[in-house]
């Protein structure tokens, strides 16, 4: 059992009881909402007559339904206007803060928060969205819940959970030309498991993870939850403390100088104890990209479909699923793959940092002849440092469409979808059948520098030599 680890020192302090199935109790400091899980919520504390216990510790935005093309209101699906009129409605009524379309604040959940400082080293957080584990890149320890998850923290700002054992994933050394934290999490969910975090935290150690930016690790925590973690986390150093200082809900003055010496305090202490412990070298990690149904499968951009034989017994069923979906033959290049939509985005890798590093290799070339490439800040503030930057207009440029804020083709619950049996080069967390709006599309994972690169060649090429 793991003792003296962040994790451990986090729950401790947020543990309020302990319940008679054995769980725990746990307070959330923040609780993140947006338009799709919190309905159902609110409805059910109507219901039974129940008020929001601590609507000063909830903050909601608009994300997943949102068309980035156009966002004037009302929007054209009928069912995306309900969602957002609903959430005006619950938040007014509940007194709960509300960054909506136009106010400037407004985008991706796991984006917005970040950047408003509302998310900090010690915090648990919770959010009716898998992808909360992306707070953990500051020392949190944040969950995804689902919508009765939602309406319980709304109702006593706590949660039944039971403890998870730690794992500590070290990466050490430098990441070679054209690596990325996106390419190291899927290094990682290759070689462990879609399945091998399952009942897990992961926390994420070494000298790559220390050299790395907050955004990065925000990429890398953000994918947690597709290695089967409930949760993953980076502890917090002077990276983290660099990008709070001075964002609207970190302390400051006095307070500031408390909070770091309080956050350090948190860091697992050096001599934890682990239930597992996994080293990865970063010389090894080349931009991987998936080429099947699930996270896990993905090799790096030099390497084949693998074989049958290559893959574990238990793991053959769905990788033959894999190759009838995705139309790819075992032992056949991942590298010339023809897409048709290249996606730049997601909660994943829709920041400022992804921006300029699609931009960098899309300047000065053009988008080859029938692909559609979009890109989609992650927020109205990313957006606006991109456009002050002016990549919006090397995007632009270069053939990409430039768009507003919001989830977009991750999830494909707006307008933008795949079509028939379009391929595309995504950006975003998930290549599941169907998860791009399209039953028959397919979704090729990558960093966003690959998928500049795919764009510009019209198949999947490699950033690294711009092939």
């Amino acid at each position: 059992m793991s003792k003296g680890t962040l994790f451990d020192k986090v729950w401790d302090l947020h543990t309020v009881g302990k319940l008679p199935s054995g769980q725990t109790q746990l307070f959330i400091g923040l609780h993140l909402i947006h338009e799709v899980t919190s309905p159902q919520a609110f409805a059910m504390l109507r219901e039974r007559d129940l008020q929001v216990m601590y609507p000063e510790r909830t903050v909601a935005t608009v994300d997943h339904i949102v068309p980035t093309e156009s966002q004037a209101r009302p929007f054209a699906d009928g069912l995306a206007e309900q969602m957002i009129a609903a959430l005006e409605q619950n938040t007014a009524e509940h007194g709960i803060q509300f960054y909506n379309v136009g106010s400037g604040d407004q985008g991706i959940v796991h984006v917005i928060a970040p950047e408003q400082g509302l998310t900090q080293p010690g915090m648990t957080i919770a959010c009716g969205d898998s992808h909360t584990s992306t707070h953990g890149a500051f020392g949190a320890i944040a969950f995804g819940i689902g919508t009765s998850q939602v309406r319980d923290v709304l109702a006593s700002q706590t949660l039944a959970l039971a403890k998870l054992k730690v794992r500590r994933i070290e990466v050490n050394g430098e990441l070679p030309p054209g690596v990325y934290a996106k390419d190291v999490i899927l290094h990682i969910i290759r070689k462990l498991g879609v399945k091998g975090g399952v009942g897990y935290a992961y926390e994420y150690a070494g000298t790559t993870i220390e050299a790395l930016s907050m955004e990065a690790r925000m990429t890398l925590c953000n994918m947690s939850i597709e290695g089967g973690a409930r949760c993953g986390y980076v502890n917090p150093d002077a990276v983290t403390y660099d990008y709070l200082k001075g964002r609207k809900f970190a302390p400051s003055g006095d307070d500031w100088e408390k909070a770091v010496a309080w956050w350090d305090s948190l860091r697992s202490d050096p001599e934890a104890v682990y239930d597992d412990v996994v080293t990865f070298d970063a010389a090894e990690i080349a931009p991987t990209v998936t080429w099947g149904i699930t996270p896990g499968q993905g090799i790096s951009i030099t390497e084949t479909v693998p074989t049958l034989e290559d893959i574990p017994e238990e793991d053959r069923p769905i990788a033959q699923e894999a190759y009838s979906y995705m139309a790819l033959s075992p032992g056949q290049s991942i590298l010339g793959t023809k897409v048709d939509v290249c996606f730049i985005g997601s909660c994943t890798n829709g920041r400022l940092s992804d921006l300029r590093e699609a931009a960098q290799v899309a300047k000065g070339h053009q988008v080859a002849a029938g692909i559609k490439a979009f890109v989609v800040p992650g927020s109205e503030q990313v957006k606006q440092q991109a456009e002050a930057e002016g990549l919006d207009k090397v995007f632009e440029a270069a053939g990409f469409e430039w768009r507003e804020p919001g989830c977009s083709m991750c999830l494909a619950m707006n307008p933008d979808k795949l079509e028939g049996r379009q391929i595309s080069a995504s950006s975003s967390n998930r290549n599941f059948k169907g998860r791009q709006g399209s039953a028959s599309g397919r979704t090729l994972l990558m960093s966003p520098a690959m998928v500049a690169s795919a764009a510009i060649h019209g198949h999947v090429s490699d950033v690294r030599q711009g092939e």
